[in-house]
C-alpha cells in the first residue's frame, strides 16, 4: 500500500476535512480517532466503518434522543488509577461517573435498536462496565465534586466536630471584635477575617501592643495588622488538626475507591475506547450530512463508476451561494485511463481533485457526496502529481520534479493503482514534453494503471483516440459566451480555446491572425472539427434533455389520472355499500315496527289471510331493499357520437367517442371511461359554459389539488402563530380531496409545536384520530392524523 507524496492530504485538501470532523467531536479522545484515520485497502473493514457511518446519521437525521454529554477524555485519570498508591481527586472521580453512565446510555440505546442499528450495536455488545461503579462514586462524592459527609463514619465526626469548634470560635472572635472595636482599636469598616486558615482579628498598629496575641499578617501600608488574640490560639489550632483530619481521611476514602476502580481498569480502557470511537462516528456522520454524502455500492476490486459526485470543500464553500456541477465519470477495465483536456479554469484540475479526495475519503471510511447507485471500488495504492512542486532545497524545477514523480509511478504501480497526475507534459518545450508525457503514458497503461490526467498536448490527445485502455474525454464550454461549463464530456478530446480566448481578452486582431498562420491549418483545423463536434453535441443533448422531460410529464399525468381512476371507483363502492347499509338499517326498525303491527293484529284475533298477505308484503319490501337496482332513466333525446354529456347528478362533462350497445365511451378531459348510456345526460353549450363558470366561481381546481398535494406537511422551523393558518389550510385541502390519512412532521424539541397541532386536530369533526409516528419512522417527532 502506498499513498504519494507524503503531501498527498494537503494537495487534496483531506486536512481540512479532518480540522471540520475534529471541531465536530465532543471530547479529545473523539479527536485523537480523527488524527489516526488512515487509508484502507480492507474492504470489510471499509465496509463496516461506511454502515457504521450510516446507522448514525440515520439516528442524527430522525432526531433520536441519543446521549450528547460528558463525553470525557480520560487518559490522565486512567494513568493515574494504574500507578499503585495514587489516587483520584473527588472532581475527578465524579466526570468519570459521567463517562461511565453515558457509555453505558450509548450501549442500551443500541441494545432496544439492534435490528435498526445492527452495526453500532455490534461495536457496544464488549462494553462490560457496570453500573454499581458510578453509583459507588456518587454514594461518596456530591454533585459539586466533594467527599460526603456519609463516606465513612469517621469522616462525618471529623466534620460535626469541625463545624462545633468553628461555631465556638466565631462566637469567641465576635466577643473579642467587640470589645476591641469598643476600645477603637479596629479600623473603620473592618471585619474578623482569615490568615493562614486562622482567624483573626484587625487592629490599627497604633494599638497592636493593647492585645495579647501574635501577629500573622499586616495591610500593604502597615497601618493594620492582623492578629490571633491569646484566647483564639487553642481553638485555631484545634480547628487546624481537625481539618489536618478531615484531609487525611478523604484521601483515604478516595485512595480506596481508586483501588476498587483498579481492579476494573481494562475494562474502563475498552470502554472509554468505545465512547471516544461513537463520538468518531458521530462527527463523521455530522459531516456526512453537512455534504449531503450517501453510501454508494461497494465493490472487492478497483471500479471508478461515479453519477452526481460533487467535491465536498467546493460544495460547503459554494453552499447558499450557488450550485455545484455534479462529475460523471467511469473507468473500467476496458478503459481504465482517462485523458482530459479542455480550456484553462474549464475544470479539469478540479475533475483531478475530486476524483482523488473521494477515493481517498472513502478508503479511510467515510461517505462521499455521489450518487447511490455509483460503484465504488477499492484501490491499492494512489499516486499524485499535482501544482507546483519547485524545490530549491533540493535544486528541483517544476518539471524535474515531476519527472521523478513519473519515474515512482512507473516504478512502483500496479494493476490495483490509481494514478491522477495533472497538466501532463507541461513545463518543459513542447515537442519534447509532449513526446515523453506520451512514452509515460504508454509504460502506465503496460502495467494496467487506472488514472486520471489533464492535458492540452495535442499529441496525447491523438494518443488517446488511438490507443486501447485509455480514452479522452473533454470538460464541456461555451464557445458562444466563452464560458467553462464544468461538465465532464467522456468520449472525444477537449479545444483549447486558446485563439478565442484570446480575442476575448482584446489581443489585437493582427496578432491572432499571425498565432493562426504559425499554428498551421491542420492543428486549425482539428481544433474547429472538436468544436464543432461539441456544438452538435449539445444540440443534440438539449433536444434528447427535452423528450425526456416530455416523457417524464406524460408518465406522471397518466399515474395521477390512472390513480384518480381508481380512487372514483372506490368511492363510488364505498358510497354503494354505505346506502346498502343505511337502507338495510332502516328496514330493519320498519321490520320491527311491522312485527308489532301483526302481533297487534293477531292478538285482536285478525283473519290469517290478512295476516300472510302483509308478511309477503314485508318479505318483498325487504328483498328490494336488500338489493337496490341503481336508478336509471332512458334519455330523452337519443345520443350519438360527438355529443357533449354528463354523468346525471355530477358536474363535469365529457365527449361521446363511440357507442356500443348499451354503453358509450367517453372523453373526460384526459381520461377515457366506458359509461352506460341510461347513466348519461345531454348537456347544451350554455349549460356547460354555466357549470365551468360555478367551478371558478368557486376557485377551485380538484385535480390541479391532487396532483400537487403531499401527504406529509413538515411544519418545522415554523413560528408558533404561523402554524395555525398553515395546518387549517392543509387540512381543509385534504378533506376535500378526500384523504384517508395524514402525517404532520413537527420535531421532537421542547415539544410546543406537537402540542399546537394536536389541539387544533381536535377542533376538527372529521379527524378520526391523532397519534405519534411509530418509533422508527420518526416516533413523536411526527403525528399521523386518521381522517373520516
Amino acid at each position: 500500500m502506498m499513498i504519494y507524496p507524503e503531501t498527498f492530504e494537503e494537495k487534496l485538501g483531506f486536512d481540512q476535512i479532518r480540522s471540520r470532523l475534529k471541531s465536530y467531536c465532543l471530547s479529545m479522545a473523539g479527536q485523537g480517532w480523527v488524527d489516526s484515520m488512515t487509508f484502507s485497502t480492507d474492504f470489510d473493514f471499509i465496509r463496516t466503518l461506511l454502515h457504521q457511518n450510516v446507522e448514525f446519521r440515520l439516528i442524527l437525521e430522525k432526531g433520536e434522543s441519543f446521549p450528547s454529554k460528558h463525553f470525557v477524555d480520560p487518559v490522565e485519570w486512567i494513568n493515574k488509577i494504574s500507578l499503585e498508591g495514587n489516587w483520584l481527586e473527588a472532581d475527578e472521580f465524579l466526570n468519570l461517573a459521567y463517562g461511565i453512565d453515558t457509555i453505558l446510555a450509548c450501549k442500551t440505546f443500541f441494545a432496544k435498536n439492534a435490528e435498526v442499528y445492527p452495526q453500532l450495536h455490534v461495536l457496544a455488545l464488549p462494553v462490560s462496565l457496570s453500573q454499581q461503579m458510578s453509583h459507588d462514586v456518587y454514594a461518596k462524592i456530591d454533585d459539586k465534586g466533594v467527599v460526603k459527609d456519609s463516606a465513612s463514619a469517621d469522616l462525618n465526626r471529623i466534620r460535626k466536630k469541625l463545624r462545633d469548634e468553628q461555631s465556638r470560635l466565631r462566637k469567641l472572635a465576635d466577643q473579642i471584635f467587640k470589645a476591641a472595636v469598643g476600645s477603637n482599636w479596629v479600623p473603620e469598616g473592618a471585619l474578623p477575617t482569615i490568615r493562614d486558615g486562622r482567624v483573626v482579628i484587625p487592629i490599627q498598629a497604633e494599638h497592636k501592643r493593647k492585645l495579647k496575641g501574635f501577629i500573622l499578617d499586616e495591610s500593604a501600608t502597615g497601618q493594620t495588622v492582623f492578629m490571633e488574640p491569646t484566647e483564639m490560639l487553642d481553638a485555631n489550632n484545634e480547628i487546624r488538626e481537625l481539618e489536618h483530619e478531615e484531609k487525611r481521611e478523604v484521601i483515604r476514602i478516595l485512595k480506596a475507591l481508586t483501588a476498587e476502580f483498579r481492579t476494573q481498569l481494562p475494562t474502563l480502557k475498552s470502554s472509554f475506547r468505545f465512547l471516544a470511537q461513537i463520538d468518531f462516528i458521530r462527527a463523521k456522520a455530522k459531516f456526512a450530512l453537512d455534504i449531503n454524502a450517501d453510501l454508494p455500492i461497494l465493490e472487492r476490486q478497483p471500479e471508478l463508476t461515479w453519477y452526481n459526485a460533487k467535491h465536498p470543500l467546493l460544495y460547503l464553500s459554494l453552499k447558499g451561494k450557488r450550485d455545484v456541477v455534479p462529475l460523471t465519470i467511469e473507468l473500467n477495465p476496458e478503459h481504465r485511463m482517462l485523458l482530459v483536456s479542455g480550456p484553462n479554469a474549464g475544470g479539469k484540475s478540479v475533475c483531478l481533485k475530486t476524483v482523488g479526495l473521494l477515493q481517498y475519503m472513502f478508503q479511510c471510511g467515510l461517505l462521499v457526496p455521489l450518487s447511490d447507485r455509483s460503484r465504488v471500488g477499492v484501490f491499492q495504492d494512489i499516486f499524485l502529481d499535482i501544482g507546483d512542486q519547485q524545490s530549491i532545497e533540493n535544486d528541483l524545477s517544476t518539471y524535474s520534479s515531476h519527472l521523478r514523480n513519473m519515474n515512482v509511478f512507473i516504478d512502483a504501480a500496479s494493476d490495483r493503482s490509481l494514478v491522477l497526475i495533472d497538466e501532463m507534459g507541461s513545463g518543459t518545450d513542447p515537442n519534447f514534453g509532449g513526446a515523453i508525457a506520451q512514452a509515460i503514458l504508454s509504460s502506465l497503461l503496460e502495467k494496467k494503471v487506472w488514472g486520471v490526467a489533464t492535458t492540452h498536448y495535442y499529441n496525447l490527445k491523438l494518443f488517446a483516440s488511438q490507443q486501447t485502455g485509455i480514452r479522452n474525454a473533454a470538460m464541456r464550454f461555451d464557445d458562444k459566451n466563452l464560458i467553462p461549463l464544468y461538465i465532464l464530456d467522456i468520449g472525444k478530446p477537449g479545444s483549447s480555446f486558446a485563439l478565442e480566448i484570446a480575442r476575448k481578452t482584446g489581443l489585437p486582431s493582427h496578432t491572432i491572425e499571425v498565432a493562426e498562420k504559425l499554428v498551421g491549418k491542420d492543428l486549425t483545423g482539428f481544433e474547429a472539427l472538436v468544436r464543432s463536434l461539441e456544438q452538435e453535441r449539445q444540440e443534440l443533448s438539449t433536444k434528447i434533455t427535452r423528450l425526456e422531460k416530455q416523457e417524464t410529464d406524460l408518465k406522471q399525468s397518466l399515474a395521477k389520472y390512472q390513480a384518480l381512476s381508481t380512487e372514483l371507483e372506490t368511492k363510488k363502492k364505498e358510497i354503494l355499500n354505505r346506502a346498502k347499509e343505511d337502507a338495510s338499517r332502516l328496514l330493519k326498525d320498519t321490520n320491527r315496527e311491522i312485527e308489532k303491527t301483526i302481533r297487534h293484529i293477531k292478538e285482536n284475533k285478525a283473519e290469517k289471510k290478512e295476516t300472510l298477505r302483509v308478511r309477503k308484503n314485508l318479505e318483498t319490501l325487504t328483498h328490494k331493499v336488500a338489493s337496490p337496482e341503481p336508478i336509471e332513466r332512458t334519455p330523452e333525446v337519443p345520443l350519438k357520437e360527438g355529443d357533449r354529456v354528463r354523468i346525471i347528478g355530477q358536474e363535469g362533462s365529457g365527449t361521446i367517442l363511440s357507442i356500443q350497445g348499451n354503453n358509450a365511451t367517453v372523453q373526460f378531459g384526459l381520461l377515457k371511461s366506458i359509461t352506460r348510456l341510461s347513466k348519461l345526460e345531454k348537456i347544451t353549450a350554455a349549460a356547460e359554459k354555466e357549470i365551468s363558470a360555478k367551478l371558478r366561481a368557486a376557485g377551485i381546481n380538484v385535480m390541479e389539488k391532487r396532483a400537487n398535494f403531499n401527504p406529509t406537511l413538515d411544519l418545522r422551523g415554523k413560528r408558533v402563530d404561523e402554524v395555525t393558518g398553515i395546518l387549517e389550510q392543509y387540512l381543509d385541502t385534504a378533506i376535500l380531496l378526500g384523504q384517508g390519512e395524514v402525517r404532520i412532521l413537527h420535531g421532537k424539541g421542547e415539544g410546543v409545536l406537537r402540542k399546537v397541532v394536536r389541539d387544533q386536530l381536535k377542533q376538527y369533526k372529521e379527524v378520526a384520530s391523532a397519534n405519534d409516528e411509530h418509533v422508527e419512522r420518526g416516533g413523536d417527532g411526527i403525528t399521523v392524523v386518521v381522517l373520516k
